[in-house]
């Protein structure tokens, strides 16, 4: 009994590291496509650049060496970032700027109809 419980507990820590993991994958995905931005610009600048000077060496794989690179770096970063934040215990629903991504409403305002000055009040 103990054992099959032992067993229980660890399987249920694992697939909560695990989700954590994969939360932690999207969301910093996610961060970099939409707030980086001007992030990709610049790494987008810098491979051109890169692949041009590379261009008289390697002629034929020079813009797939750069971009499988570019690509590479990206896809690392996002991968030991969520590795970090997931093996230090900090979980997503613990994170204040990702409210939207468990389904917690934080409006900033209340809407107020135009109507509402007239028929709030009355009790059907």
């Amino acid at each position: 009994m103990q054992s099959t419980q032992t067993r229980t507990i660890h399987k249920s820590r694992y697939v909560a590291i695990s989700k954590s993991f994969l939360i932690w994958c999207f969301a910093l995905t996610v961060t970099l496509l939409v707030v980086g931005f001007p992030l990709v610009v610049l790494m987008a600048t810098i491979g051109a650049l890169l692949s041009i000077t590379l261009h008289p060496i390697l002629p034929v794989s020079a813009v797939l060496l750069v971009a499988g690179g570019t690509i590479a770096l990206n896809i690392l970063a996002v991968v030991v970032g969520a590795a970090v934040l997931t093996t230090k215990g900090i979980h997503p629903q613990e994170v204040r700027w990702l409210s939207w991504l468990h389904g917690d409403a934080n409006p900033v305002s209340t809407t107020t109809y135009a109507t509402c000055p007239l028929t709030c009040d009355i009790d059907s």
